[in-house]
């Protein structure tokens, strides 16, 4: 075998290996972040420890979860409207939302702020007596 074939031959193994190990190292990070996040879906804390900030939420009989989602993390209450979408999907609040204003806090985790919005609107205001 001629010098440059052997050379090639290498070249061509690193290359392989090169890959795979890539390959290997993204599988590896994916795996990571993946367990994180099916974590944090069982576990995440408040956005604020301690007295946190209260926040006025007004739910409405058109916003699906991933409004709703949108709606909290726009206000500071959650961290990631996914990670809540998530949550809320495998709770057993996922249809249980009800229309109406509430005060949430910072200081609350996803499901606290789930079973306050699950209860009657504390205003004693219904979503057809504001409209």
């Amino acid at each position: 075998m001629s010098i440059s074939k052997i050379v090639m031959r290498l070249v061509s193994i690193s290359f392989h290996v090169l890959l795979f190990l890539v390959i290997v190292y993204g599988l590896y990070q994916l795996g990571l972040r993946s367990y994180d996040y099916g974590y944090r879906i069982f576990t995440e804390s408040a956005v604020t420890s301690g007295e946190g900030r209260d926040r006025l939420v007004q739910v409405k009989s058109s916003m699906d979860a991933l409004d709703l989602a949108a709606v909290l993390e726009e206000k500071g209450l959650i961290r990631d409207k996914w990670l809540f979408f998530i949550q809320l999907n495998l709770s057993e609040y996922k249809n249980a939302m009800k229309p109406g204003r509430y005060m949430l806090n910072t200081s609350m985790t996803a499901r606290e702020m789930m079973q306050v919005m699950a209860q009657e609107d504390d205003t004693g205001e219904s979503e057809q007596e504001k409209e």
